[in-house]
């Protein structure tokens, strides 16, 4: 099993990710809540929660879609744009049945956070665009896969 404290951090030492745009800098760290690893993210002073699994689970997803898919990001009272990574953060049809998102009122946004996180651990390719960004496996992953 992969020591994702070791490859993203604790909270005395989060890893310093930016937007996929690179506009905003984030920090992201992994840490315990109800006997679970959750990611951590905070961006300014909000704090938002993920789903640890949401890692091996969008890369699979992504491996099976093939191609290079749209992240779509959303706040949580937004509709998320079908086909997108963001739709599929939150979508019955997921691993885990619904939101990646743990925290209510602060479950959207998978799509802004996750993918730079998933890029800099080197399971991803993200574009880096100013708007309408996209992200696909990254060719070397897919082929051990």
């Amino acid at each position: 099993m992969t020591d994702y404290k070791k490859l993203i951090g604790t909270r005395e030492k989060p890893l310093e990710l930016k937007t996929p745009p690179g506009t905003s800098a984030y920090t992201m760290h992994v840490e315990e809540k109800d006997g679970e690893s959750i990611l951590v993210c905070t961006v300014g002073k909000t704090v938002l929660h993920y789903d640890l699994r949401c890692l091996a689970d969008l890369a699979a997803m992504l491996k099976e879609h093939g191609d290079w898919m749209l992240l779509g990001s959303k706040d949580e009272k937004q509709e998320a744009e079908e086909g997108t990574v963001e739709y599929w953060a939150r979508s019955k049809d997921n691993p885990i049945g619904g939101w990646y998102g743990l925290k209510k009122n602060f479950r959207g946004r998978f799509a802004m956070y996750i993918p730079p996180l998933m890029e800099h651990l080197g399971l991803v390719e993200l574009e880096h665009n100013a708007r309408v960004n996209r992200m696909r496996i990254e060719a070397r992953k897919a082929d051990k896969r």
